[in-house]
């Protein structure tokens, strides 16, 4: 008897063989093989995140052809936070397929670092920072030690809530979100839960958690800022009207 497509998706990619049987043959929600699922489904979605959460925030600067209210410290501190696991990675060996897809993250943070010197008038600096960069990931790719290397991925995550509040810190101060983009922020926010429930299933709670959840907390705050400044600025458009 032939698969169906749908049990062959599910199987490749969600859930053992015994696990489809227990949900869609027994209809018993088995509870190991739910949490089976949804740690499969979190991760499947934190790696959605990292992939592709700044591609949006790209392409908006590039159509919109501004930058502005982009915080220069908040992408800064996202592309830090970005590049600690990639030199992590090649100081300790790891192959290439296990963090690869990290480098088209790295290189969508630093063209948004280039486009907003760039939208600034300051394009000079934005070309001497990429080679800046590409210079000092190389040497650390190929020099950094292993204890600094696990340093800089330990402080990756705080890189990462300093960057939320410098970009939170910018919005509240400006009174809009300008060229931030709502895609960015929701894929972020999204990933943030995820990394918590993550945390949660591996630790139970701990600082790292903690860290976690501030981190979501930050990211929601965002969200929060970009669909009020949103609706406030449809709101007064239409009574201009």
């Amino acid at each position: 008897m032939a698969t169906s497509p749908l049990k062959h998706f599910l199987v490749t990619y969600l859930m053992p063989e015994k696990c489809y049987g227990e949900f869609f043959i027994n209809f018993h929600l088995h509870v190991p093989c739910l949490k089976f699922v949804m740690n499969r489904i979190v991760g499947f979605w934190i790696l959605l995140d990292a992939f592709l959460a700044p591609l949006p925030q790209l392409l908006k600067i590039l159509w919109r052809r501004s930058a502005e209210g982009l915080s220069l410290t908040s992408v800064l501190l996202q592309l830090y936070a970005f590049s600690c696991p990639v030199v992590y990675a090649v100081a300790n060996n790891f192959p290439l397929f296990a963090w690869g897809e990290r480098l088209f993250t790295l290189a969508q943070t630093a063209a948004i670092v280039f486009l907003i010197l760039h939208h600034r008038g300051e394009t000079l600096t934005g070309l001497l920072f990429l080679l800046a960069y590409g210079g000092v990931m190389f040497l650390l790719g190929s020099y950094a030690a292993a204890a600094v290397a696990s340093v800089m991925h330990a402080s990756s995550l705080a890189a990462l809530i300093g960057s939320k509040v410098f970009q939170a810190g910018t919005n509240y101060c400006s009174g809009h979100t300008g060229q931030l983009s709502s895609l960015s922020v929701f894929l972020s926010w999204a990933g943030s839960l995820g990394a918590v429930y993550v945390s949660l299933q591996d630790t139970g709670g701990s600082f790292i958690t903690l860290s976690h959840t501030l981190y979501a907390c930050l990211s929601g705050v965002l969200l929060a800022q970009v669909l009020c400044y949103s609706s406030s600025i449809a709101t007064a458009k239409k009574k201009h009207e």
